[in-house]
């Protein structure tokens, strides 16, 4: 069942207003139910038919596109070197936002059309071992689009928390605790601090807060503000945490002004 909730939307505000209160709201929405994980997978994930009913709950009218390559008709576009990469399209509201994603394995390895080796520094046997990237298929890219389109609803607010911190750099230990050659030259402490900025951003973004507390920091007016403490009222006044989040936001507008 989708809980998004349609926030009142005044009659004499502008498009870019309307807008923001949309973004407000669905940013704010808590989908960590929703969430699901890989095996093996530390990352969570919201699939594309949750994400889609719930997107749909606050946009019936919202249409989306996949981008094919105009030399193929195909919907993906490869690169011999780098690999294959997919894009799709959403528009609502007269507004349009655009979405990328690379096709990868499993290991978050690029794939392409043919398989390739790479090496990685096995710290059990203490030599190089080769690992092999599979051929894609049409099933990975099929479930990169869909990924993809998630992902391109999250530029409208729809479980935007879930990807904060993705674009953080991490290193490139694999799976199954081998590294990967280029990050053997890196120092130790070098690798210390990586490990220690990934994981500050995991603990961030299982923040149960963290919807709420993006959609309050995007208020930039008092008045947008309290826009979003009418539409959540009854969750505010019930919970010090929530509320403190939103006084918080308060003081830093009243002192801005």
């Amino acid at each position: 069942m989708c809980k998004f909730k349609k926030p009142k939307i005044p009659a004499n505000i502008t498009a870019d207003e309307r807008r923001s209160l949309m973004f407000n709201a669905l940013s704010s929405l808590d989908l960590n139910d929703k969430l699901e994980k890989r095996e093996n997978d530390k990352l969570s994930y919201l699939s594309w038919a949750n994400a889609w009913a719930e997107f749909k709950a606050a946009y019936p009218s919202a249409t989306y596109q996949v981008i094919k390559n105009p030399d193929t008709n195909l919907p993906y576009f490869t690169d011999p070197n780098v690999g294959i990469m997919v894009f799709t399209e959403v528009t609502v509201d007269n507004l349009t936002h655009s979405m990328w994603l690379p096709v990868m394995d499993a290991k978050n390895k690029a794939m392409k059309l043919t398989p390739y080796t790479y090496q990685v520094w096995d710290s059990y046997k203490k030599a190089y071992t080769e690992k092999t990237v599979q051929a894609t298929t049409m099933f990975d890219i099929n479930k990169t689009l869909m990924r993809c389109l998630v992902k391109n609803l999250a530029m409208f607010g729809l479980g935007l928390y879930v990807y904060a911190g993705e674009d953080i750099p991490t290193d490139n230990t694999a799976d199954d605790g081998t590294t990967s050659t280029a990050n053997t030259t890196k120092k130790a402490a070098t690798r210390r601090t990586a490990t220690k900025t990934t994981t500050t951003a995991q603990q961030k973004s299982l923040d149960k807060y963290a919807g709420i507390r993006a959609a309050v920091n995007s208020c930039i007016s008092q008045d947008q503000l309290a826009s979003l403490y009418y539409q959540h009222q009854n969750e505010v006044n019930g919970n010090e945490e929530v509320k403190a989040i939103f006084t918080q936001r308060k003081l830093q507008l009243q002192q801005a002004a």
